[in-house]
């Protein structure tokens, strides 16, 4: 992501302040070594630090929906980091450098964002702005005086820019489908019966198999064959009822 932005500001200085000139734009620590072999007019963009912004971390999840309104995917909230570039000039008189960086600060100055126009394909699908912040004050534990320390080099004028970058984390979370459907059972090796709304349920206990062997039908009372009892005459058990 990080070359994603320097391929940004590379776009935008270019298309800015730079249309139509020789100068180069590099982001080259500028070194004594490096200096020394430079042979053409230069604008230096030297990544030098990189921290997170801890004021705007945040917790949770950013939900993505259909078009039915349904959440398919759950992704962490993005993290901020603040990319740091001392932009130094670097020509073959004080009067043209001093030129190229007050074409950078004024270029910066007109942007609190990077517009989307410059920005590349995988920024924009971020769909979250780079801010700018251009000649802010340093941290108290980050002079300027100590990068060039740090560098071995000799002291330049330079513009600090700082980029705030958001982040993804790759972790996302795939939502389970919701069910519209009527739930079906599906069994091996057990007795079922197909019942009358068409989906297959387990057989209750109560109820004959009729998959198994036929009901045994009950033998019939031989009385019952016989003439109807009069009337008021009670049955005994195992016979029918005595004539009178």
């Amino acid at each position: 992501m990080i070359n994603e932005v320097d391929e940004t500001l590379r776009a935008v200085v270019k298309s800015e302040i730079l249309s139509g000139t020789d100068v180069d734009v590099v982001f080259d620590a500028p070194t004594r070594d490096w200096a020394s072999r430079r042979n053409k007019p230069t604008l230096d963009l030297y990544l030098y630090d990189i921290r997170e912004d801890l004021r705007r971390r945040e917790t949770g999840f950013i939900e993505r929906r259909n078009d039915k309104g349904i959440v398919e995917e759950r992704r962490e909230l993005p993290r901020f980091f603040k990319l740091s570039y001392l932009i130094t000039a670097w020509t073959q008189r004080p009067e043209d450098e001093h030129r190229l960086l007050s074409a950078a600060l004024g270029l910066f100055m007109r942007y609190d964002y990077i517009p989307p126009d410059y920005m590349t394909a995988i920024l924009r699908e971020t769909e979250a702005p780079l801010l700018v912040q251009i000649a802010y004050p340093p941290p108290e534990n980050r002079q300027v005086s100590d990068v060039w320390s740090s560098l071995g080099g000799d002291l330049k004028p330079s513009v600090d820019l700082v980029i705030t970058l958001p982040i993804r984390p790759d972790l996302f979370l795939e939502v389970a489908r919701a069910v519209m459907a009527p739930l079906r059972l599906h069994t091996t090796a057990q007795k079922t019966l197909e019942a009358d709304d068409g989906y297959r349920q387990l057989r209750p206990a109560d109820q004959p198999d009729p998959a198994g062997q036929p009901e045994p039908v009950a033998e019939k009372d031989p009385a019952a064959t016989s003439a109807p009892a009069p009337a008021g005459a009670r049955p005994r058990r195992g016979g029918a009822a005595p004539a009178k």
